[in-house]
């Protein structure tokens, strides 16, 4: 059985091309990919996530809690609203998933996982917390919806009660408030995305959904599939868990390095065997592959370095770059000749840092 969001009915009559993504039955593209990726990079886009699974954990050893479980540290929440990413570990250091975290009040934080991992993600969390009493409460009763684009908060701003207009303009990245939507419906609204561009992840009651997407179409958001969702999280250098990291890979391997907190005294899951494989060196490392020639790169093909080989991850034509890029995993002291195996032909492509793309623009060497 294929689950369906609250906003299905409204994509279908949008004629939205539809395709079943990890068990959800959701929108690929409602015409062009390519032009829903650009509304998004030059103007305001909307993106159905309520596949996304929203869980509220409360209890007096809460933060205790999330700073065992995650491996970036809660403790950088210190004011109520603020988010932070983080990987969740097992005890070999792989990746169960990534997430969101909200710091909302001493005994309640919010966690938004991904659909796909949504099952093992919340047994996991479930047997981690009982030693801190923690309680779950998953929220069904919320849809999602993503509006991204330079010109995303100002639609949005557009549409709350005058009263909430002036404290959301001033929300800081990775924060969240509450505030009043069209016609009084209550919103949570976070300064998140995963487009490389500004905007809104906003959590809706799942009755009113519809209505807020009509809304956003009507101030002028184009409305967006997961095809152009792809494009700009790869562009802007974002993982996509199950292809560019899992439960085998390590944050170190992953380019999440940075989402790794080693603070004194936190003994979080996962933490000796990351300890462990920096000590010994890191031995394979994600990097972005930019093809200068006609092709594309995709998912599964072979990389071929001077130190031994190496696969690509997420890979596609990328719209604002008008060229093809890539994550890969490869020999971590890999440099100089590298190519990819495509369809038997071996094609020159280059090493780069990503993003490939930041504040809608290529960035430096790309």
């Amino acid at each position: 059985m294929t689950d369906k969001t609250v906003l299905n009915a409204t994509h279908r009559e949008l004629g939205a091309r539809m395709v079943d993504f990890g068990g959800w039955d959701m929108p690929i593209s409602y015409g062009s990919q390519i032009e829903e990726h650009h509304a998004v990079r030059r103007d305001a886009g909307m993106f159905d996530v309520s596949h996304m699974t929203v869980v509220d954990l409360h209890g007096a050893r809460v933060r205790e809690f999330l700073r065992h479980l995650l491996a970036n540290s809660v403790d950088k929440l210190k004011v109520q609203g603020k988010a932070l990413y983080s990987c969740m570990l097992n005890e070999q250091g792989g990746v169960i998933d990534d997430l969101i975290v909200y710091f909302l009040g001493d005994e309640f934080f919010r966690v938004v996982v991904n659909a796909a991992t949504r099952a093992k993600d919340l047994a996991w969390i479930e047997q981690q917390a009982k030693t801190f009493h923690v309680a779950m409460q998953g929220r069904p009763d919320f849809a999602m919806i993503a509006v991204q684009g330079p010109n995303a908060r100002a639609k949005v701003i557009g549409l709350l009660h005058e009263v909430d207009r002036a404290r959301i303009e001033k929300l800081g990245r990775f924060a969240a408030a509450a505030a009043q939507g069209p016609h009084g419906v209550a919103l949570f609204i976070a300064r998140t995305g995963y487009t490389g561009e500004d905007g809104f992840e906003i959590m809706v009651p799942q009755e009113q959904a519809a209505m807020l997407w009509k809304e956003l179409a009507a101030a002028g958001v184009a409305p967006c599939g997961l095809g152009a969702r792809d494009t700009l999280r790869l562009e802007a250098g974002m993982n996509l868990y199950g292809q560019d990291m899992d439960e085998t890979v390590t944050p170190w391997e992953a380019g999440l390095a940075w989402t790794i907190t080693l603070d004194e005294g936190r003994d979080f899951i996962g933490r000796k065997a990351l300890e462990a494989q920096k000590q010994a060196g890191v031995p394979r490392a994600m990097v972005g592959l930019v093809l200068d020639d006609k092709g594309v790169l995709r998912h599964g093909q072979k990389v071929l370095t001077e130190q031994g080989e190496g696969e690509i991850l997420s890979g596609s034509f990328a719209p604002t770059l008008n060229k093809s890029v890539a994550f890969a995993r490869i020999p971590a002291n890999a440099s100089g000749n590298v190519r990819v195996d495509i369809r038997g032909r071996e094609v020159p492509v280059r090493v780069v840092k990503f993003p490939f793309v930041r504040d809608g623009k290529p960035c430096e060497g790309i």
